[in-house]
This record gives structure tokens, C-alpha cells and sequence, in this order.
């Protein structure tokens, strides 16, 4: 008699390479754009691993993207995306020169913390994430010296950027783990 598990198996779309997110044909991110200078290429890294956070949580309802799956952090995937709206919000303060900009989930791991499974406050979070990133976008696109100093901190452009893409690119190996724990989804 076969045991049952609450592991979900492991498993991925792709045909071609089975460990892989998705076909190279299907991936949106695999397109052979090799961008000039080193602004480019920074935006470039972003906006891919911006898209990977978002397919990682594709297909997913609020409960699964609400469930924090290695306990006792209160990592999710939904708590993710709220983290990443308040980093973008905190890189748009760092660089500004007005008063910074509330918190919008509260103080300390409220972002985490607060993450349940409400469809509503899986919406809010990926129009907040959409707002806070085109607001980043356009404060730095003002700047395109990567060598100039911004913000009270004298940050340079390119040591924003680069924080950035290392931002998203390491959570999107949280992404990784957290996805394989709710439905066995594995890939790059």
C-alpha cells in the first residue's frame, strides 16, 4: 500500500528541459537581448527578475500565496511582494528629497506578518508593487549618471540599481523554495 504524503510532488511545464520554469519558446524572458551600456543592462536584470518574482506566483490562489511554508518564518509568496513594495517605496525615499513616505503594511515584518489569504489583499499587493516600482522607475530614470550621488545618503545610481536587481534576484530564490513547498513547481 502506497503512503500518502503531504509533500507535493515535484514538477515543472517544461517539455524540454524538465527542470526548467518553462520552455525557452514560452519563456518571456529568454529573448536574446544583449543590451548596450551598463544602465541598460541593470534595467534589463531588474525588469527580468521582477517578471520571474511574478511567474513564480502565477496560478496560485490567496491561500497558497498567503501560506508560509517553512515554519516558523512567515515567509510567503504574498509577503514577498509586500516586502518588495516597501523596499521600492524605502529606495524611492532614500533618494528623494521631501519627507520619506509612510510605510503603507506598518512597522517590522508587518509586511510578512500581515500577509493572509484575502483575495483583496492579494490585489492590493500587486497593484501597490506596481505603483511603488513605477515610482522608483521614473525617480531614478531622472538620474541617468550612475555615478551621481542621490538622497541624503549620497547613494550612487549604480549602487542603487545593483541593490536593486541583488533585491529581487535573491528573492526569487526564496520565490524558488516557497512555490516548491505549496504545489512541487520547480524551475529557473
Amino acid at each position: 500500500m502506497a503512503r500518502m504524503s503531504d509533500q507535493p510532488a515535484r514538477w515543472s511545464q517544461a517539455t524540454v528541459y524538465p527542470d526548467m520554469w518553462a520552455d525557452p519558446d514560452d519563456d518571456p524572458r529568454t529573448e536574446d537581448v544583449n543590451p548596450d551600456g551598463e544602465l541598460a543592462t541593470l534595467l534589463d536584470f531588474l525588469a527580468n527578475y521582477r517578471l520571474t518574482l511574478r511567474m513564480k506566483c502565477e496560478g496560485l490562489d490567496a491561500e497558497q500565496l498567503a501560506r508560509r511554508s517553512v515554519p516558523p518564518s512567515t515567509m510567503s509568496l504574498l509577503g514577498l511582494l509586500r516586502h518588495l513594495v516597501e523596499v521600492e517605496r524605502d529606495w524611492h525615499n532614500w533618494i528623494g528629497d521631501g519627507d520619506p513616505l509612510p510605510k503603507l503594511y506598518g512597522e517590522r515584518d508587518a509586511d510578512f506578518d500581515g500577509a493572509v489569504a484575502d483575495q483583496a489583499q492579494v490585489d492590493a499587493a500587486y497593484s501597490d508593487l506596481a505603483r511603488e516600482q513605477a515610482a522608483t522607475d521614473a525617480a531614478l530614470a531622472e538620474h541617468p549618471d550612475l555615478s551621481e550621488r542621490l538622497g541624503e545618503g549620497g547613494i550612487t545610481v549604480r549602487g542603487l540599481m545593483v541593490h536593486r536587481v541583488e533585491e529581487y534576484a535573491r528573492h526569487c530564490g526564496h520565490a524558488d523554495l516557497l512555490r516548491e513547498c505549496i504545489d512541487g513547481r520547480v524551475g529557473q
